[in-house]
Order: C-alpha cells, then structure tokens, then sequence
C-alpha cells in the first residue's frame, strides 16, 4: 500500500524536524530524504492507481515553495485518485526542495523541484512551471546553460500544449533560445527561435516573425548542413511581409533575400512568392488561388503557411476560403 507507506514517511520526517538529537546529524536532509522517499511512493501509487483517502492534511507549505497557493489535495474528494496523489507527490517533493535550501544543498533541491514540476504539469500547469523557474535559476547561476535551456523549453512546451498562451510560449521559447546560444549549441537555439516566429504570426506580430526568420535563415546560410532550410525561412518571411499589406516591402525582401543567397532567386519558393504577389497587385483571387494549388500540389502545404495564405486572399476581396 504505497500510499499509506508514503504517508508514514511523511509523519517521521515531521518529527524529524522537531527532534532534537544527542548525536547530531543534519536533521534538514534526513527529513528531506523522508520526503522524497514519500514523493516516490505517491508516483508509484499513482501509476497503481491505488486510491487515497487520508484523515490528516499535510503540514503547512513554506512561504518559499513553489507550490504555496495550491490547495491541499485533501480538501478535493472528489478529485481523481491519480491527481491526488500526483499532488500528494508534488507537495512531499517540494517540501525536500525547501529543506534542502536549508541544509545548503542547492542541487538536491533543484532536483526536487525537477520532481516538483513533473508531479504537477498535468494537473497544475501554473505551479509545474513555478518550480522549473526555481532549477533553472539554480542551473544558470551555476553556469549550466545547457541543463537551463532543456528545462525552460520545457515551460514553453507546456504554454504551447497545456495553456494554450502562445504569447507567453513564444516568450519561453526565445529564453530557452538565449540559453542554448549562451551553451553553444545554435541547431537547439534556432529550432526554439522558429518556434517563437511561427506564434508570432500567428499571433499578427508580423515584424517580430519577420526578424526571427530572416535571422534563423542568415544563420543557416553558411552551413552546408542547414544551408537547404534558409529558402524556407525566406518563404515564411516573405509570406509574413505580405500579410502586412505592404507590397512594395515584398519586393525590397525578395531583393535582399536572393542578395542573401543567389541561389534563392531559382527555387519554386521564390518563383510562388513572385506569383502570388503579382495576383494580389492585380486584385485577381483566381490566380492567386490557382498559384496556391499549384504550389500545394508540388510542394505541400503546412497549417501555418495555409493560415497565412488566407488571411492574404482576405486582403484582397472577402472570397471563399482556399480549397
């Protein structure tokens, strides 16, 4: 019965904390073990499906876990068992975080707050995101960049799927960007800096998007690995100058794109941006459309590029959708 073990342990490392011992010992860490020893056992009563009802609510949180505001899971009967305990798991791991604060144990701690974040994505995504904030401040101080990026694009992961707030993703992604940079790694970075140009269009922050692609695609230029991606990033890039309105921009872009990189000037991506601008400068919706399916039937089109290739046939006449 992993649960009540866990909920034993719970009560031993409380009196633990109130003990006083002739011998000495840390009593920070030993009570900080018990609890992560009662995180274990919820997780493992969790995927058990092992069903909780406890009398007694746990001790008050401190005023510096990351979890302070959340209510007591006890005070949910009618939760799931499984979130429960996920919460249960949550609270004991965040409990060892503040105890080893205490006991100058930063890296156990941000451990415990990695725990912290795991227990409550699912059910909490606010207070999961609070404690990454807790062991990436610990990993960038201690000049662990690498370890600071993956864990903070974990927190854009969970706006973008769990929130749903692509504006607050787009922000995370761009600090998990400066992140990778800081750790030599620009392949993590730019995939991170796509990601925040991709929302901010999306989003309508059209120059923003436009910056951040043309700065992936001059990044990638003089790689000869990533050297086949840049005609994409000037596509979206151009894409997004012309879902400004601003067509003589259009223009001025693909001059400097091509200026950029010669080679631009032949691939089917510059060839449809040319097209299609030229439709939408004649006011025609039938060749615009006809160079969209065209375009489609060669070369795929994305949600994102299909999204953006309607809200330009809007600027020119409120037709029917693309099909």
């Amino acid at each position: 019965m992993s649960g009540s073990e866990a909920l034993e342990l719970i009560n031993q490392a409380e009196k633990k904390l109130t003990s006083w011992s002739l011998f000495g010992g840390n009593k920070y860490e030993e009570a900080a073990e018990l609890y992560i020893k009662a995180g274990n056992l919820f997780k493992l009563a969790k995927r058990s499906r092992w069903s909780l009802v406890a009398k007694e609510p746990l001790s008050p949180i401190s005023e510096t876990s990351p979890i302070r505001n959340l209510p007591s899971s006890h005070s949910h009967p009618n939760l799931p068992s499984r979130c429960i305990l996920g919460k249960e798991a949550g609270e004991a791991y965040g409990k060892a975080a503040d105890l080893h604060l205490k006991s100058g144990n930063p890296d156990d701690a941000a451990q415990d707050f990695l725990n912290v974040s795991s227990c409550f994505k699912k059910v909490q995504p606010e207070a999961a995101i609070d404690a990454l904030h807790r062991a990436i401040a610990h990993y960038k101080e201690r000049g662990s960049f690498s370890i600071a990026a993956r864990h903070q694009k974990g927190i854009a992961e969970i706006y973008e799927s769990d929130l749903i707030d692509l504006d607050k993703a787009s922000e995370a992604y761009e600090a998990a960007a400066e992140l990778y940079i800081a750790s030599d790694s620009p392949a993590q970075a730019n995939n991170c800096l796509l990601k925040v140009a991709h929302f901010q269009a999306q989003l309508e922050n059209y120059q923003k998007a436009i910056e951040v692609f043309e700065s992936v695609a001059e990044s990638c230029i003089d790689d000869r690995l990533t050297r086949y991606s840049t005609k994409e990033y000037f596509l979206k890039a151009g894409l997004c100058v012309m879902s400004t309105g601003d067509l003589y921009g259009v223009h001025q872009k693909l001059e400097k794109y091509i200026n950029m990189d010669v080679s631009f000037e032949g691939t089917r991506e510059c060839q449809f941006l040319r097209a299609i601008l030229d439709a939408v400068e004649n006011g025609d919706i039938d060749i615009f459309t006809q160079k969209v399916v065209e375009y489609d039937q060669m070369t795929k089109l994305d949600n994102w590029k299909t999204t953006l290739l309607l809200r330009i046939k809007k600027s020119i006449n409120d037709g029917p959708t693309l099909t």
